[in-house]
């Protein structure tokens, strides 16, 4: 009962260390604050959250090989205290590009250091059948962050300033993130997880652990499916996410979309902790051609959403398509080439959320900018799904074994 008791200790904790490190998610309040309260042009006031966005997905590959070798806490300390001394740095912050370092670099740069660490830490600890529901409950953390992160900066904001809020905020995260980060570590070389209740035959059975690093990881197929299935997939996604209230302004004329920027956020953390728990059963591959498949649907049908009542429907099955990717590639990871080099191999295949964060928001401008309405951009979305859904149907699992013997044999 102990280890079971330390193993949910390390979840709680780093789920609450998720909520923290959501504060990526609040940015468009700051954003609205500094083009509102102090005069700062779009562009300018968007540029920090972008090269946040770029720091975080290439400090997780980092972060991902720091922690295969020094293992998790010290890496996420490190992230606790940069995020914590980002946020405070950006109170101090006069300029577009005092602020592009402070929270640009040095947050975003915390944030993938936390993130990294959290999810192979937290699986290490359960039975291999909760990976998914693991990564699920520990990504749901980070999406949640928004429902209580928009409205409180927002509070903050208006009482304090945006200036006094970053240093507020700044200080809750060294607060409450760096103590619970002391907590998270690996477990011993001869853990053992303890059984889930009611789980018996082929899946009760412990199989020979997968090792495969990075270089391995990369001499195989299923990779480069992966690697395209995430970048095509969440680019639909973040393209839905970062302009659900300009869609909704143009589509419906809705002047105050909020609620649906709110809507997004809880559909995407149930769908993470949702598809998390599908994969334990029917697998990471399957879940996902699920998702796409609902994904491409939406997208097809979004540009016929001109009612309050379909873009909430729109919102929470983005939301939910959108949140199944953090929750189940991870866990395919883990299963196709192991835990003990997870956190670089995740690290590598993020990069196509990375690319994503740029494709999404880039074809959505583009469609905007030359048409005057989002149709095209759904277009090419329903087509990348559609691509994912193909790559869904041909990948099947790694050869772990065969894998193994030919890498050294080579």
């Amino acid at each position: 009962m102990k280890k079971f008791d330390r193993a949910m200790q390390i979840l709680v904790a780093g789920l609450c260390i998720n909520l923290c490190m959501g504060i990526l998610y609040a940015w468009s309040v700051f954003k609205k604050a500094l083009v509102v309260d102090l005069g700062w042009s779009n562009a300018d006031a968007s540029m920090p959250y972008t090269v946040a966005i770029i720091t975080f997905a290439l400090s997780l590959l980092v972060a991902g090989i720091l922690q295969d070798r020094m293992g998790p806490r010290r890496v996420l300390i490190m992230g606790a205290v940069m995020v914590g001394l980002g946020m405070i740095a950006s109170s101090f912050a006069t300029t577009p590009l005092m602020l592009v370092l402070t929270f640009g670099v040095l947050t975003g740069c915390g944030i993938g250091f936390g993130y990294a660490c959290l999810s192979p830490a937290a699986m290490k600890w359960f039975h291999p059948s909760k990976k998914g529901l693991v990564n699920g409950l520990i990504a749901a953390g980070f999406g949640l962050a928004a429902v209580y992160l928009a409205p409180l900066t927002s509070a903050l904001i208006a009482q304090y300033g945006i200036n006094t809020s970053f240093l507020i905020l700044g200080c809750a995260v060294l607060v409450i993130a760096v103590p619970l980060a002391f907590t998270i570590n690996n477990p011993p070389a001869d853990y053992t997880p303890e059984l889930p209740a009611g789980l018996t035959g082929d899946a009760a059975k412990a199989s020979k652990p997968v090792d495969i690093n990075w270089r391995g990881m990369l001499k195989t197929p299923q990779f480069y499916s992966l690697w395209f299935m995430f970048a095509l997939a969440s680019s639909a996604g973040l393209m839905v996410i970062g302009n659900i209230t300009s869609i909704a302004s143009l589509q419906a004329d809705i002047a105050d979309a909020a609620y649906l920027v709110v809507i997004l956020a809880i559909f995407n953390s149930g769908g993470r902790i949702a598809a998390g728990i599908l994969s334990d059963k029917i697998g990471g591959v399957k879940t996902l051609m699920l998702a796409f498949i609902m994904q491409g649907i939406n997208m097809v049908m979004f540009a016929t959403f001109q009612s309050d009542f379909t873009l909430m429907i729109g919102a929470a099955v983005a939301g939910v398509g959108y949140g199944t990717l953090l929750a189940v590639f991870p866990s395919i990871i883990a299963d196709f080439y192991g835990l003990k080099n997870y956190g670089a191999n995740y690290g590598v295949l993020y990069t196509a959320w990375g690319i994503s964060g740029f494709i999404g928001p880039v074809l959505a401008a583009v469609a905007v900018d030359t048409t005057g309405t989002y149709t095209m951009a759904y277009t090419i979305c329903a087509a990348m799904v559609g691509v994912a859904i193909f790559l869904s149907f041909i990948t099947k699992p790694v050869d772990a074994e065969a894998l193994e013997k030919k890498l050294a044999n080579a």
